[in-house]
């Protein structure tokens, strides 16, 4: 019996294999069957144009342990291979029996193609037997290896059409545990187990189409004879039918119920709660079909904040599991989608660098992400109390996602924002939720062909809380003239609509900055005259607090508020705030400052006040000043640099 080499291409090549493609020893099951079934497909489409045509029914996977022998057999009744098949397929690596099927058969799903996964059955064996025998052939053959050195094809007996593969396993070892300080031992008689075989065709292969049987232990009951009504528990060595065959998300969605739908989501990925939504999809295409059943949970995971949690999809090629978390099919913005991607146009790549490359798999993330922004908008649509729901829960992603990549995907996500605003509130008095378009229909419509009055800027606020935003001296100006104002409480608010920069043309303005005015033409006629008027005042205010402040002025937009801050430039006050408190910032001598404007009410009594200090005490009028600037800060939620000296000059003033 002459042994036969492996080229050397070959030989290399299943040498990694055997030491480091695979990440886990485990999926050399999943490769296995998932060759198995492909047998089956072959026999399948082989038959229908016979005058034997076979069932699915009759087409089926059997797994057998032997803990005795330390043997493992894995056996199918597909097409079966002949001697040269046998050499073709198997004693060149990556020469792919099933991809070459694919070819000529274009419309069937194939799940091997890479033509490498048999030999991952080296990784947990020392030597494998396959005996195979087609249809009608009159002789079997054996192909045998121990690995790298080579293998050896002889004739041998076999009754029936199909393959049987023999895995004879390693004997255990210790091996060098990277992860871990200790070595460990590599138990290879664990896959001989009943649990752990149940376990890895359940998770891999549970959604194959064929029905996979282990020759495994199963407990019965039955009637026992001498004691009517009572049964006989006993545990026997029978085959048991492991898979489930169908996929949920293989059925059409008319077939299936919101229990089902929801009981699958519990099971599968392990929440108590049912889901708060569910979206179902099929998409056919000339590059890539899939089909895709994702969900929202009820409420985020325990770890969805903390460097613990792992966004992903599972992902399956024709039912067969490739990856638990393929982070690469969702974005960062939709990382609270649970689910899961089935498309037989992925293959089971070798390794997580090919995964990453897979251009069908970037096509499906890319009508991934846009069918379930679709689903949002219709939830959002039909179903506004379930949407606010989701929003309660995840509306931060998505502001950060409109942020994220300088505004990459501002335009899929702008649809989806909402905020508290002014408008409306609800029976409790807390402020209802609005998307922008809704704000936008209920902006002043101004009067008559010039419409005059007539808004044309999306207004806003920031602050540490809605009863806060609602105190400043702007806010309550602005919503007693009319203007409905969004409340931004969180910290990514204010840059999620600056990097939006506009919406249907109308652009963002904040109410806290310095060029936001609703005055009529006459009353900022006469606010500058008053400015002019106190324009030495200033000059002195300004000296005294140096380049905490780049302007002083009077303003008539305070409403019975004596006082406010307001910015200029890019950096507004609360962007300024959020900034200071990263760690990086606060340790940094360079903080970013916002140009701040201290702003004075010019119908307040304290501009007269001012103006009488800056004829009578020069000293008290920059205490004043101190005072005013302190105030405008705690105002907007800062605290003052020295609040001790602030609280002293407060008194003093007051003497």
């Amino acid at each position: 019996m002459e042994k036969k080499e492996f080229k050397a291409e070959s030989k290399k090549l299943l040498e990694m294999m055997i030491n480091s493609i695979y990440t886990h020893k485990e999926i050399f099951l999943r490769e296995l069957i998932s060759n198995a079934s492909d047998a089956l497909d072959k026999a399948y489409i082989n038959a229908l144009g016979s005058d034997k045509p076979l069932t699915r029914d009759e087409l089926e996977v059997k797994i057998t342990p032997d803990e005795t022998a330390r043997t493992l057999v894995i056996e199918d009744n597909g097409i079966g291979m002949t001697q040269e098949e046998l050499e073709n397929n198997l004693g060149i690596i990556a020469k792919s029996g099933s991809l070459d099927f694919k070819s000529a058969n274009s419309e069937n799903d194939i799940i091997g193609q890479f033509g490498v996964g048999f030999y991952s059955a080296f990784m947990v064996a020392k030597k494998v037997e396959v005996v195979s025998k087609p249809e009608g052939a009159d002789k079997a053959y054996k192909w045998e290896s121990h690995g790298a050195d080579g293998y050896t094809v002889t004739e041998t007996d076999k009754d029936t059409r199909g393959t049987v593969v023999t895995l004879y396993l390693k004997d255990n070892e210790t091996a060098e545990n990277t992860t871990d300080e200790d070595n460990h031992t590599e138990d290879y008689a664990e896959y001989l187990k009943d649990w752990k075989l149940r376990q890895l065709i359940k998770k891999y292969s549970d959604y194959v189409r064929y029905p996979i049987k282990a020759y495994v232990t199963k407990h019965i009951h039955e009637d026992d004879p001498d004691k009517p009504g009572e049964h006989i528990h006993k545990d026997v060595k029978d085959w048991d039918k492991i898979n489930s065959q169908i996929p949920l998300w293989k059925k059409s969605k008319s077939e299936i119920t919101e229990d089902e739908y929801a009981e699958f989501y519990k099971e599968k990925f392990t929440d108590w709660q049912p889901p708060l939504a569910t979206f179902h999809t099929h998409t056919e295409g000339s590059a890539v079909s899939y089909d895709a059943l994702l969900y929202i949970p009820e409420k985020p995971p325990y770890n969805f904040y903390s460097k613990e949690f792992e966004k992903g999809l599972n992902l399956y090629s024709a039912g067969v599991l490739i990856t638990d978390k393929c982070k690469e099919l969702l974005p960062d913005f939709f990382s609270f989608i649970r689910g899961l991607a089935d498309s037989p146009d992925v293959s089971l790549n070798i390794s997580r660098e090919l995964l990453q490359q897979d251009r069908q798999l970037k096509t499906i993330a890319k009508g991934i992400e846009r069918f379930i922004k679709n689903e949002l908008k219709k939830l959002l649509v039909n179903d506004r109390e379930k949407y606010e729901k989701f929003w309660d829960s995840f509306g931060t992603q998505i502001k950060f996602g409109v942020y994220d990549g300088f505004g990459a995907n501002k335009e899929l996500l702008k649809d989806l924002l909402l905020f508290k605003t002014s408008a409306d509130t609800k029976e409790d008095g807390t402020p209802k939720l609005s998307s922008i378009e809704e704000y936008i229909s209920r902006m002043k419509k101004g009067e008559g062909e010039e419409k005059t009055g007539e808004q044309t800027e999306i207004y806003f606020a920031s602050g540490a809380s809605v009863a806060k935003i609602k105190s400043l001296p702007q806010v309550e100006n602005a919503v007693a003239k009319g203007y409905e104002v969004i409340y931004l409480t969180d910290n990514v608010d204010e840059f999620a609509l600056q990097m939006l920069v506009d919406y249907e043309g109308k652009t963002f303005k904040s109410v806290q900055s310095a060029d936001f005015d609703s005055s009529t033409e006459e009353e900022k006629a006469e606010l500058a005259e008053k400015n002019t008027a106190a324009k030495d005042i200033f000059e002195v205010i300004k000296e005294h607090l140096g380049d905490k402040i780049t302007e002083v002025r009077f303003s008539a937009k305070l409403g019975s508020r004596p006082v406010a801050l307001s910015a200029s430039g890019a950096l507004s006050l609360g962007m300024e705030k959020v900034l200071s408190e990263m760690p990086t910032a606060a340790q940094d001598e360079h903080k970013p400052k916002a140009d701040k404007i201290l702003e004075i009410n010019a119908n307040h009594a304290i501009a007269d006040k001012l103006r009488y200090l800056a004829d009578n005490d020069k000293t008290l009028l920059n205490a004043y000043a101190d005072i005013l600037y302190g105030q405008a800060l705690l105002i907007e939620g800062i605290i003052p640099d020295d609040p001790a000296d602030f609280t002293d000059k407060v008194v003093n003033a007051l003497l």
